[in-house]
């Protein structure tokens, strides 16, 4: 499977690199320069150059292939870190999706290890890429459990917007769920560290339990806790589609929110 080429029917020889899982772009232009890469037998080392699918590339004397795209959609467990590779060897995301493919996937974002809920993992980097930036902000959907129960006001200052040390952040919808009004849903789209727990420090309760029941319209419908499947067609066909329209721009700009409904997981 080769990558999509430009318009010149050629594919920028650090995209190829990058499809053939030898890393990233910048990674793939650094070996470049190197001179460890050969197109049709022939060392190439300028960088911006274009190969045509039918050519030959070599990286440090072996043959490439591009790795077929793969998009796996993970309800992860608590007790489970969301890296690629951990050093204190603690239970990670990648053991629960072992058995998926044999292609390498990397998380689509990060949650954090008591965090629970829908993840995707994907070779695709540049969906990853598009689905992660702050100019796209894929909607999250997170159903938070607290120590306490908050007030209506203290729910409308979620939505207006609290300040955090590296800026303010407010919730795109927010409400009540379940019995009591220890559990609230929140949708967002920002996507800084741990900022749906923050958002809640700073009204002076903390989050006991949180689930992600939602990412960019996937949800966790039907799939057990700790269980990952493949996306389907159609679901990778809405990711390419929508990764690409235009951010509403009303919560930049304290526009309207409307409230979640009830039972909203």
């Amino acid at each position: 499977m080769a990558p999509n080429p430009d318009n010149d029917g050629l594919v920028r020889l650090n995209k190829y690199l990058a499809q053939a899982g030898v890393g990233s772009r910048r990674e793939a232009d650094d070996l470049i320069t190197t001179g460890v890469v050969t197109v049709n037998g022939k060392v190439v080392t300028e960088l911006g150059a274009k190969v045509k699918p039918e050519d030959i590339v070599h990286f440090g004397g072996q043959k490439l292939s591009i790795e077929q795209k793969r998009y796996v959609l993970l309800n992860k467990p608590k007790d489970t870190i969301t890296t690629t590779d951990d050093p204190q060897e603690r239970h990670t995301v990648m053991s629960l999706i072992a058995k998926a493919c044999h292609e390498r996937l990397y998380p689509v974002g990060r949650l954090d290890r008591n965090t629970t809920g829908v993840l995707l993992l994907t070779n695709d980097g540049d969906l990853a890429k598009k689905l992660t930036h702050p100019s796209h902000g894929a909607e999250k959907l997170y159903h938070a459990t607290l120590d306490r129960s908050i007030t209506v006001e203290e729910l409308h200052r979620l939505a207006e917007g609290v300040n955090l040390e590296d800026g303010p952040a407010r919730a795109d919808e927010v409400s009540f769920v379940g019995a009591t009004k220890r559990e609230v849903g929140m949708k967002i789209h920002m996507g800084r560290n741990r900022i749906v727990r923050r958002m809640f420090e700073a009204l002076g309760t903390e989050v006991v339990k949180l689930d992600r029941v939602m990412f960019a319209g996937l949800t966790k419908k039907e799939l057990p806790r700790g269980h990952w499947r493949h996306l389907s067609e159609k679901e990778v066909t809405w990711l390419k589609q929508m990764r690409d329209a235009p951010k509403d721009t009303n919560n930049e700009r304290g526009g309207r929110r409307t409230r979640l409904s009830q039972g909203s997981e």
